[in-house]
């Protein structure tokens, strides 16, 4: 999970923990943080190979975008298929399509308030409980 805000993450695993999901989840307040986990220290993403990820990713980091990370990842040999679920506060359609265009699979916008963030967390985790969710090796 890429996410700067310590409260949206506590928040996020949390709902992801009551729908069933007990996978390790590994948390990066910043892009360079993620980055160097998931490329590894060569740089190549060969660390990865043959591991089951799944990205939450926020694009408003506060060293680089979170669209950045997406290329990377989706650029990558050894990462590109692994699934990222965006999570961000910016609803703008060009944004959207950025992230879709690049091979997010799933986008959800985060509501400013803290009700409708809580609510739009709460069915993400509803989606994890029916997708199914690869166990890490």
């Amino acid at each position: 999970m890429v996410e700067d805000d310590e409260g949206h993450a506590r928040l996020i695993e949390r709902n992801i923990r009551r729908a069933g999901v007990n996978n390790e989840i590994t948390g990066f307040r910043d892009g360079t943080a993620a980055l160097a986990y998931l490329l590894g220290p060569d740089g190549s993403g060969r660390v990865q190979a043959g591991r089951s990820l799944l990205i939450l990713l926020d694009l408003n980091l506060p060293d680089m975008t979170g669209i950045d990370i997406l290329a990377k990842v989706k650029g990558n040999e050894h990462l590109r298929r692994s699934p990222v679920v965006v999570l961000t506060t910016t609803d703008d359609q060009r944004e959207i399509q950025r992230c879709y265009d690049l091979g997010c699979n799933v986008y959800v916008t985060k509501p400013v308030n803290y009700e409708g963030f809580a609510n739009a967390i709460r069915q993400l985790g509803l989606f994890f409980s029916v997708m199914q969710v690869p166990e890490t090796p």
